[in-house]
């Protein structure tokens, strides 16, 4: 039974739809219960303790409602929580995020890498661990009020572009060209058509969504906690903090192509 039990699936808000759409693709078998943090959102200029109050309240919830693994499915909660999480509940899968940034690094070892990401994840130890090892040539680039757009819906407006230009048009100065850009946020994997409009075409647009649910492949196989049937019944409930409109937007989101 504990095999054919839903895994758990948590963001601040709408980002970690994102990544739900990833493990629906790559686990076909599993079922899903995703809870999105709308009333509490955006975690990114939340202090850490505040974001590890959340993330414990969360992760509680998911729990209770009988979830054999945990994913944060955001990157400022994992920078946060993860480790507290981890502790609390020790023979639990729990699976974090982390920026593309070494997926980066191989892929464009020379040029410019930009990192777009919360301010939270930018200034957390796990991110300055990961820039130490693989940021030679990476920037960082703080975007609050990024996420604000998806959690409106607001993928592709006239306003977004300008946000988004303000951020990257330092780097595209006098002919250069980024060799990657990095999305450090699962909101802005909703955006990733929009910033590769922006930039020139031989820029890689990155995100963490399929390492990450990779991994949690993998750990359910070494858990032998893989389903072992098909699910033969809804395999997704979305839920959230916040009111009808943010399940709706999830929705949306859910059902956007790839």
């Amino acid at each position: 039974m504990q095999k054919n039990a839903p895994i758990g699936i948590f963001d601040s808000g709408s980002g970690g739809i994102s990544v739900l759409r990833t493990a629906l693709r790559m686990l076909p078998n599993e079922r899903f219960l995703y809870y999105g943090d709308t009333a509490n959102a955006p975690y990114g200029t939340k202090t850490e303790e505040e974001v590890i109050a959340l993330a414990k309240n969360v992760a509680k919830r998911l729990l209770n409602a009988g979830c054999k693994a945990l994913v944060i499915a955001c990157n400022t909660a994992t920078c946060a929580a993860a480790a507290t999480l981890r502790a609390m509940y020790p023979d639990l899968i729990i699976i974090g995020m982390e920026p593309a940034l070494k997926l980066a690094h191989d892929l464009r070892p020379e040029g410019d890498i930009l990192v777009l990401a919360t301010p939270v994840s930018l200034s957390s130890d796990k991110y300055r661990l990961l820039y130490t090892a693989y940021g030679a040539h990476a920037h960082s680039l703080p975007c609050p009020g990024l996420m604000d757009f998806v959690e409106r819906g607001d993928i592709d407006s006239d306003e977004l572009k300008a946000y988004l230009m303000d951020k990257l048009s330092p780097f595209l100065k006098d002919g250069r060209v980024p060799a990657a850009v990095v999305l450090g946020c699962t909101h802005y994997v909703f955006l990733k058509k929009t910033i590769a409009s922006l930039l020139p075409e031989k820029t890689l647009v990155l995100d963490g969504n399929e390492g990450t649910v990779r991994q949690l492949g993998r750990r359910l196989s070494a858990q032998n906690l893989l389903s072992d049937h098909p699910a033969m019944q809804e395999r997704v409930q979305l839920t959230t903090s916040g009111d009808s409109s943010a399940l709706a937007l999830m929705h949306r989101l859910l059902h956007l192509p790839e």
